[in-house]
């Protein structure tokens, strides 16, 4: 099936009025014409399928308020459609082990790995490509084994290390966390000061921490999963995250941060959100700003998907490729990093996974393989055309 009059965004430019021909769930051809017959895309642009290495959002789809639990089949359907629809096709659902108000016991760790489980489970009858991020808490030392066991099980595909002490990392500015905590809880700033305080009284040890990080790196390093690092703020934290295996950078706080980390060939990843709005809702480093020094490699929803197109249209305006360049930071750059040589690209031989954005910048298609996982209605005659997955 050919899809002709496109505006194709390939890796490297843009092509007006080219045409893909689908065959299989890959595309077979690319040609930077129109072609006869086939589906008219009347100058459209044609995206490969993004991939989002990090989502926070089924955690929020499970809970999406305190103490209101919705069933898993609800939650991630829904979110599985959110994501269709702002043009994802492969998704990283991240899924946290923390430390919390159960800290230490057996059953706080044992919802995450069954969120975990669930969603492998579910996977086959999704839209999007689901994938697990694990996020784990580097200080939370009671649950690398229930880590452990999920890798054994091949239940992980990414893995990041994170430490949401007080006093460092996101949280490096204390009284803006202070603030933030107060907001997001409706507490008053003393008694949210109050809490932070009695944290830092608890701080893990700084040997416990390093002891778990190289547990962590040898973990995903025999089970072959990439290993991200999170929230890097100083040179010397970046330091470590490279030696101990890291391939990914998670939202460096800082540009010192960043610089060491992309010198030790790590690639480094922010919010589209953080890139759609130009600020950190914590205040540490923009997006733009990383972009701008030319050291900004993946684009990650973080809380929003439908951020990732318009994150990519802002920094288009900037990039030294223009659109293609700040497309390939949700396509083609987050499927190297992670492996996936499958996909990514609008390219022969890739999986057709695309996404058809019209003049008004939205996403009125989307194809996983080949197959329709989401449409608004306004190209009629495209289920026709391709088979459409409910």
């Amino acid at each position: 099936m050919w899809l002709s009059d496109f505006t194709l965004v390939l890796p490297d430019r843009v092509v007006p009025g080219g045409s893909v021909l689908i065959e299989d769930g890959v595309i077979a051809d690319v040609k930077e014409h129109a072609v006869a017959g086939g589906l008219q895309g009347d100058g459209k642009h044609l995206f490969p399928g993004f991939i989002d290495m990090h989502g926070d959002m089924i955690e929020q789809e499970l809970e999406p308020r305190v103490q209101v639990d919705f069933p898993m089949d609800v939650a991630l359907g829904h979110l599985d459609a959110r994501l269709a629809a702002s043009g994802v096709t492969t998704a990283y659902a991240s899924v946290s082990f923390s430390r919390g108000a159960r800290d230490g016991e057996r059953r706080s760790f044992e919802h995450t790995c069954g969120i975990i489980r669930a969603l492998k489970a579910a996977k086959d009858h999704m839209r999007v490509d689901h994938k697990i991020h694990a996020r784990f808490d580097i200080t939370f030392t009671a649950a690398i084994d229930a880590l452990g066991d999920l890798l054994d099980d091949d239940q992980v595909d990414l893995v990041s290390v994170m430490d949401h002490t007080p006093g460092q990392g996101q949280y490096r500015n204390l009284e803006r966390m202070i603030e933030l905590k107060a907001a997001r809880e409706g507490s008053t700033v003393e008694q949210a000061r109050a809490d932070v305080e009695e944290r830092l009284s608890h701080r893990t040890p700084e040997d416990e921490v390093l002891a778990n990080l190289q547990t962590v790196s040898a973990l995903c390093r025999a089970h072959r999963v990439a290993l991200a690092s999170h929230d890097d703020d100083t040179v010397k934290k970046a330091g470590l995250m490279a030696d101990i295996g890291a391939v990914i950078s998670e939202f460096p706080v800082t540009m010192e941060a960043a610089e060491a980390v992309v010198a030790r060939g790590l690639m480094t990843a922010m919010g589209a959100p953080n890139a759609m709005r130009g600020q950190s809702y914590s205040g540490n480093l923009s997006a733009r700003d990383l972009h701008r020094a030319g050291m900004l490699h993946i684009l990650a929803a973080d809380y929003h998907p439908a951020a990732i197109l318009p994150a990519i249209r802002v920094l288009a305006k900037t990039d030294p490729q223009g659109l293609a360049g700040a497309a390939r930071l949700a396509t083609a750059n987050p499927a190297k990093a992670l492996g996936l040589a499958d996909r990514g690209e609008i390219a022969v031989g890739k999986r057709a996974d695309l996404a058809v954005v019209d003049a008004n910048d939205r996403v009125v298609e989307t194809l996983k393989t080949g197959e329709i996982v989401h449409s608004n209605g306004s190209m009629t005659g495209i289920a026709a055309c391709l088979r459409t997955v409910a």
